[in-house]
């Protein structure tokens, strides 16, 4: 059967009413943008003849009910629909305290947005003829009330019930946390594994055994598409960090079942306040990177001396917005060789060292080749 329809993603808004802003000498979310950015992007969005809009979560910056309430009512005007699921920042608490709402809360907020069911916190629903969204719930708590990134058993089996009662429809995933690398060793590396799905590898191999090669993520605040073993993670950057993207992506399938994506993205370059957002963005980025930068370079597998990674730290203030940016070549010929190759992991090059651009603009072929 022959598809074709076209979509956006959106992720990370992290909306925050101006009172309900705070701030952290270190965040790089620019969150002042957050407001303005989302409606420039709607402006864009509502030109297009899209079928559905999706947001991978973080929609709030802190669960804020009122935060919460703003969106659904804008999401509400849109002329087509949108889903959502929740982030880390959505659902930051279980019980809901003085400033965040409780976890059981989120799907209320939503349910016209995906959560028909109020009472669960992921949902299979008709996109399409032929065309289905699973929306999954990444965000647990353990036994001390810690936030954790997991698919707890009962959603695994939830999930693995649907995907065989609708083999034969074309299924799209959402989920906030990451299910393949996006960054060298993401699985491992101590600052980097927060951003990775705990039990990704359960979840891929659900995907491959019903045939499930697409899904969306966020959380990482950067623009990837990374592949492993058929299946595409593409992950979409911040509204609120550099480079503040967005994407429009076109799916086909033809009569012979050969199936291809393409990738569109666009940035916001001006909102009111900011009226040069992206110079404006990456020197704030910079500006704030330092820490980060010196947790990057001492902490393993790179275990430099405190002494060495502050030397070396200026000259990488731009590393991180590169990342957000994609597709970014990254290479600094002067740092000692181990340092130079392990940075230059970071970029978007083949293992032959070639650049490799699809993160932001390509056609993906997907399947039935």
């Amino acid at each position: 059967m022959d598809i074709n329809f076209r979509f956006a993603i959106v992720s990370d808004l992290h909306i925050a009413l101006p009172h309900t802003i705070w701030d952290h000498p270190s965040r790089f979310h620019l969150v002042e943008v957050s407001i303005t950015a989302f409606e420039s992007v709607l402006e864009h969005l509502t030109q297009l003849d899209l079928d559905f809009l999706l947001i991978p979560g973080d929609l709030t910056q802190h669960g804020e009910p009122e935060n919460h309430a703003w969106l659904a009512k804008k999401l509400s005007q849109l002329p087509f629909p949108a889903y959502v699921i929740p982030g880390n920042h959505d659902v930051p608490v279980f019980m809901a305290n003085e400033q965040s709402i409780a976890f059981a809360d989120f799907p209320h907020y939503y349910r016209k947005f995906g959560y028909e069911n109020p009472q669960q916190p992921y949902y299979n629903c008709p996109l399409l003829p032929g065309v289905r969204l699973i929306g999954l719930n990444s965000n647990s708590f353990d036994d001390q009330g810690k936030q954790i990134g997991r698919l707890d058993n009962q959603q695994l089996q939830w999930l693995e019930t649907e995907l065989e009662s609708v083999r034969d429809e074309l299924v799209l995933v959402m989920i906030h946390h990451n299910v393949v690398e996006h960054l060298p060793n993401q699985s491992d590396h101590p600052m980097a594994n927060r951003y990775m799905l705990e039990n990704a590898p359960e979840l891929l191999k659900l995907l491959r055994q019903y045939g499930v090669r697409l899904v969306f993520t966020g959380h990482l605040h950067v623009q990837d598409v990374a592949c492993a073993e058929g299946v595409y993670d593409i992950t979409t950057g911040s509204l609120v960090s550099y480079p503040h993207p967005y994407r429009v992506l076109e799916f086909e399938r033809d009569h012979l079942g050969r199936e291809w994506l393409q990738i569109v993205s666009h940035r916001v370059e001006s909102v009111p306040d900011f009226p040069n957002l992206q110079q404006s963005s990456r020197q704030w980025m910079g500006d704030r990177s330092y820490p980060f930068l010196i947790k990057l370079l001492t902490l393993p597998p790179l275990n430099l001396p405190l002494a060495q990674a502050q030397q070396l730290a200026p000259d990488l203030r731009d590393f991180w917005a590169t990342i957000a940016d994609g597709d970014g070549v990254l290479d600094y010929p002067d740092f000692p060789l181990e340092v130079r190759r392990y940075i230059q992991q970071y970029g978007a090059t083949t293992h032959p060292g070639h650049p490799a651009s699809i993160d932001n603009n390509s056609r993906l072929l997907i399947g039935n080749w």
